[in-house]
């Protein structure tokens, strides 16, 4: 049975990396029929808003989205639609596994973390209002209700692929109230998962143990503006935002996405690294119960990165996207599932 997916391509980068997933996965013989739905800058200048009501309802619809990579201005323009989109269709979990890929070179070997962010309150939610000229007032916003539900999900998360541990990240020892109560919501629910063990760290103190030891954490659990600090920290331990995907999950659907940025200094030019957003589209066949395929596809892309065989120049190398993109597609037709 085919999929319907709803595509959204992005910025800069985001319509040639997208296109080469695509390519990918129509390669290995996934059924999935593609809605495609712009978003991003192009549409804010065309449009005048970056995000249009139909490209959530088209989410809405099919319940599942890959999207492609989407600038946010700084410090002025408009909202953040990757925020927006997360809150719209409360997709309260955020979850970025971070593993080492063989044959790309970084810090450490054997890296396999797995980061569960809340994502619709705390600070990221960029509730703030001037109250006089000069004066900034910024809401953190904690409730009960969304730190356990993040929770819930984590130890569920933890439970489902045999994790050992997980690790609730705060800095409640300053923010005594807000962090507290995460805290306060987080311990509730681990009191229903006695079979994973569960610790607590200051999230200064994780920041320095990730980078002296990531192997003494499995699964991290953290408030939204943490979690996307943290979460961007693991991924330089393995090579950076170009090796790592990233999935907004809610109780019902799901948008799957690239972390990196749009590159607008590469766009068009084929030098962009498609990897983030195919292993990316590996946790949305997961989710889509296509493993099989997710297995096929990860395997012939670990063989291609450990071989040298194509290489973008971000890992080294002279191929292009789209050659990068064909010589996975050509390994996935030898590769056999795991």
């Amino acid at each position: 049975m085919a999929h319907r997916i709803t595509l959204i391509p992005g910025d800069g980068i985001g319509p040639e990396v997208t296109a080469a997933v695509v390519h990918v996965l129509d390669r290995a013989g996934v059924d999935i029929e593609w809605e495609p739905e712009e978003a991003g800058a192009a549409v804010a200048q065309r449009e005048g808003k970056p995000l249009p009501r139909r490209v959530l309802d088209s989410i809405t619809r099919n319940r599942v989205a890959l999207k492609g990579p989407i600038g946010t201005p700084v410090g002025s323009g408009f909202p953040s639609v990757n925020v927006e989109v997360r809150r719209s269709l409360d997709l309260y979990a955020n979850l970025r596994p971070v593993l080492s890929l063989p044959g790309i070179e970084s810090r450490y070997d054997g890296v396999d973390l797995i980061v569960v962010r809340e994502n619709t309150e705390d600070l990221y939610s960029g509730l703030e209002h001037q109250v006089v000229p000069g004066v900034v007032e910024s809401l953190k916003i904690i409730t009960s209700k969304a730190s356990k539900r993040i929770a819930r999900f984590a130890f569920s998360c933890a439970t489902r692929h045999r994790r050992r541990k997980v690790t609730a990240v705060h800095k409640a020892n300053i923010m005594k109230l807000g962090d507290g109560l995460f805290l306060d919501s987080v311990r509730a629910v681990a009191g229903d998962f006695p079979a994973i063990e569960y610790d607590e760290r200051i999230v200064d103190a994780t920041c320095m143990h990730l980078v002296i030891d990531p192997g003494r954490f499995d699964v991290l659990l953290l408030p939204n503006l943490y979690g996307d600090i943290v979460s961007d920290l693991c991924a330089g331990l393995v090579g950076g935002l170009g090796l790592v995907p990233s999935a907004n999950l809610g109780d019902d659907m799901a948008v799957f996405e690239a972390v990196h940025g749009t590159a607008p200094d590469i766009a068009g030019r084929q030098l962009a690294n498609p990897t983030a957003l195919l292993l990316s589209a590996l946790l949305m066949l997961r989710y889509l119960d296509e493993d099989e395929q997710a297995a096929r596809i990860l395997a012939a892309l670990e063989q291609v990165l450990a071989s040298g065989e194509a290489r973008t120049p971000d890992l080294g190398g002279d191929a292009t996207t789209q050659e990068f993109a064909d010589a996975i597609s050509r390994q996935v037709e030898t590769t056999a599932p795991r």
